[in-house]
């Protein structure tokens, strides 16, 4: 079964049997119970929906199944195209609309799409919000409207130069800064709507920009997500071009992650540890990330005098953690910038734009950059998930047996902090597996935990 529902969205593969993918019945059926949530949310008589979409090959078959359901159930449409998914959540805000569906499955392989659903603050709707969804969804019997009351396309157009024009008029982005040191950057897109904004992005600031990968068309020239057994070929083009850094995006361009001006990885996780360095020195203040991040935000943090707090995996919780504590600056150990002087999102450009303000100000190299940061290295590793997996069982079991043995957090799986590493353990949001991430100070131990872990896990299922 490849259709998965959860915080994530309503995520699958495209074609199959209807009920376990993402096939028109199911885009309709989704798309039907989101309008009923609306309608018990918000009573005004014409609501709008924002629809916006990254550059899969099935985008423009979804996008017509949302876009005209919508409109059958009496929802006008604001249709922004080939949007990012920060874009998507920026345009409900700045249209005042009451709601957005971005149509994307971020970094998964090109066989699949989702449907992201957006409350009117532009935001992902919560877990409560989510299973009502789902349930209105499942329900049958909607009434639908009469010819009279039917939704229509109210407005059609890009919203990525506005996005740009946000993120760049940001008072912590410097542009001067940034045009002063003559940049050269390769940046990967990977064929989707980042190609329409990264590179633009990045030539506002003036820095040079050779574009890898650059047709928004969904012919992902390699695995989508932005790791680094994928990333060989822009780390060879920022060698060959003598580039200062490469940059790279996930379909939808809410991932970000760097290359140094050696060819070798920046590093993921650090991708929001050095703009929240950024931010904490000029606005001092607390921080989020979830609890599969790198231990060096906290590191960071409590260094200008902030406060960490981890959250479980998934924006809306990150967000939700975020406004509890008035965090300046959160997000994710993927490569996801939240920063919410703009908007409760992660947001690739807005990471770009503040992390080219820091290099620049820096003046440093990114190797140089990257050394000065707390050294840490995350293993990653999964188990794909079989019908006759129990994870919760597998997962309390693992709980019991290393009680004791380290600080146990288990609000999103189980997590495991030793005194010098840490291994979490849960089921992926948009997967169907099983993540084991563990961290130390060195590659060779965080492999090793995560391996052990993994064979301790398979070892309950024979």
């Amino acid at each position: 079964m490849t259709l998965i529902k959860s915080i994530s969205g309503i995520r699958g593969t495209i074609g199959g049997v209807a009920g376990d993918n993402l096939t028109p019945p199911d885009i309709v059926k989704f798309t039907v119970g989101y309008t009923r949530w609306l309608a018990e949310h918000n009573h005004k008589e014409h609501r709008r929906v924002v629809v916006g979409r990254d550059a899969r090959i099935s985008g423009d078959m979804v996008a017509s199944l949302v876009k005209g359901t919508l409109m059958g159930c009496g929802v006008d449409v604001i249709d922004v195209g080939l949007c990012t998914t920060p874009g998507v959540e920026l345009a409900v805000t700045t249209k005042r609309a009451d709601g957005g569906i971005i149509i994307t499955a971020s970094h998964n392989p090109r066989q699949w799409n989702a449907l992201k659903l957006l409350n009117d603050r532009g935001e992902f709707l919560s877990d409560a919000d989510g299973h009502r969804v789902l349930e209105l969804a499942e329900a049958g019997g909607a009434e639908f409207p009469d010819v009279d009351w039917l939704g229509h396309v109210v407005e059609s157009g890009s919203f990525g130069e506005q996005h740009i024009d946000m993120v760049l008029a940001l008072p912590l982005v410097d542009v001067e800064a940034v045009r002063a040191r003559h940049f050269k950057a390769v940046v990967d897109p990977v064929n989707s709507v980042g190609a329409l904004v990264i590179p633009r992005l990045l030539e506002r600031m003036g820095v040079e920009v050779i574009c890898l990968n650059s047709t928004p068309d969904g012919n992902f020239a390699h695995n989508p997500e932005p790791i680094a057994e994928n990333l060989t070929q822009i780390m060879e083009a920022v060698r060959h071009h003598g580039a200062d850094l490469g940059v790279v995006v996930d379909p939808d361009v809410d991932r970000l992650a760097f290359v140094c001006e050696n060819g070798e990885l920046f590093g993921e996780e650090y991708t929001l540890v050095s703009v929240a360095d950024y931010v904490l020195s000029v606005t001092p203040g607390n921080t989020v990330s979830n609890l599969s991040s790198t231990r060096a935000l906290r590191d960071v943090t409590e260094r200008h005098g902030g406060s960490y707090s981890a959250a479980a995996v998934g924006e809306v919780n990150v967000v939700a953690e975020m406004k509890r504590t008035g965090a300046v600056i959160g997000g994710e150990g993927n490569g996801g910038v939240i920063y919410p002087a703009l908007h409760y999102g992660r947001d690739a450009l807005v990471g770009t734009a503040l992390f080219m303000t820091l290099l620049a100000r820096s003046g440093k190299r990114m190797t140089e950059l990257r050394r000065s940061y707390p050294a840490y290295y995350i293993a990653k590793t999964k188990i794909t998930l079989t019908p006759d997996m129990d994870v919760k069982s597998i997962l309390a079991v693992m709980k019991d047996r290393y009680a004791g043995k380290g600080r146990i957090t288990d609000i999103d799986g189980v997590k495991i902090d030793f005194p010098d590493s840490w291994v979490h353990m849960r089921s992926s949001n948009t997967e169907p597996i099983i993540r084991i991430y563990a961290e130390s100070g060195d590659r060779r131990s965080a492999e090793k935990l995560a391996a052990d872990f993994m064979a301790e896990i398979q070892s309950l299922r024979a």
